[in-house]
């Protein structure tokens, strides 16, 4: 239970969280080094990763060919004893085939009768690969499974086995045979990360390690019951009522219909951020404070995932493209303003 004291805009985390904090922050340490056994590089799509995850918030992963984010998200779902399932999203993937379907089998009795078989999105970690392949009626299908975090097939509803996070990678949309993701599905998506190329030092060691012997077995350091224990806490950690201003602010100077938006960014943006930004600004604030041991959310933590999170909720206009602007460029200058003005 918190506690509050006086003249703080934001309650006090009580003996037992300060102590699980602790944990979390011991636990997110050995996990950044167990990964590093397999991943080379890729700090920070770990760290954005284990926000999603311990926020309760979907990823969409952007990156080109061998980037390793199977192999990432893979292994991240080994040493924290999850189950991981990847979907290879196709142009004749159907609802059923990442739901489930029912099947006529033999019963007990010798009568035949039907048994729902389920897909793959029973899993703790879901990968779609290549998302935006899919019809769709197949992204509607996974759009709810992320959304509600259960599906319907077969006239049934079936809830999905917690802890649950869809990690989707995406194709540029001007690729033949993609079908673009309506905002609706983007906006489900907590953060978008993006994956470089590495350093020619990482990439001279990724030769190094992959060309030799079998990768090593990664240690299991959480399980699915303390993660859910873990993703319960991170919403108990405390913001200040400053932080919760500065995130509604800097998501409304997004949107150029509003009176909050700067002269600038109105003829650069079609379509601003809407309120769940503002949410998922909080939610991951709290999950990476919580992660670096932070007892608080500070506004560093909002900075720092302002980017992820509003990246792909900005629409920019032809006019900005034209200019080569972009929405990271947009979102990095309304982030500086916004120190400014403090």
């Amino acid at each position: 239970m918190t506690t509050v004291e006086a003249g703080s805009s934001a309650p006090k985390l009580g003996e037992d969280d300060v102590r699980k904090i602790d944990q979390l922050r011991d636990c997110y340490a050995r996990l950044g080094s167990e990964l590093s056994r397999v991943i080379i590089g890729q700090k920070d799509v770990v760290e954005q990763l284990c926000i999603c995850l311990f926020a309760r918030g979907h990823a969409l992963l952007m990156g080109v060919p061998g980037l390793a984010k199977t192999l990432l998200v893979s292994k991240l779902s080994e040493t924290l004893s999850l189950q991981f399932s990847r979907i290879q999203f196709t142009p004749d993937l159907m609802p059923m085939d990442i739901t489930g379907t029912e099947i006529l089998q033999d019963g007990m009795n010798g009568r035949r009768e039907f048994q729902f078989v389920h897909g793959p999105l029973f899993a703790n970690v879901v990968l779609a690969d290549e998302i935006n392949r899919a019809p769709p009626k197949t992204q509607a299908a996974l759009l709810e499974a992320m959304q509600e975090r259960r599906v319907t097939a077969a006239g049934k509803t079936l809830n999905l086995p917690p802890p649950f996070l869809v990690l989707a990678t995406q194709n540029p949309v001007e690729q033949e045979g993609t079908y673009p993701l309506p905002e609706a599905q983007l906006d489900r998506f907590m953060f978008l990360i993006e994956l470089d190329y590495p350093s020619e030092a990482e990439e001279i060691e990724i030769a190094r390690s992959t060309t030799g012997a079998d990768a090593p077995q990664l240690d299991h350091l959480l399980h699915a019951e303390e993660i859910i224990d873990f993703q319960q806490l991170v919403r108990r950690v405390p913001v200040p009522d400053h932080i919760f201003e500065y995130a509604a602010k800097l998501v409304r100077k997004t949107r150029p219909a509003g009176d909050s938006a700067p002269a600038w960014l109105k003829p650069l943006v079609g379509w601003g951020a809407g309120p769940r930004a503002v949410q998922n600004l909080i939610l991951a604030a709290r999950a990476r404070a919580a992660l670096l041991g932070s007892y608080m959310v500070r506004l560093e933590d909002v900075q720092e995932v302002a980017m992820p999170v509003l990246t792909h909720r900005l629409i920019t206009t032809f006019a900005a493209q034209a200019e080569g602007i972009g929405s990271k460029d947009i979102i990095r200058r309304l982030v500086e303003e916004s120190n400014r003005e403090r």
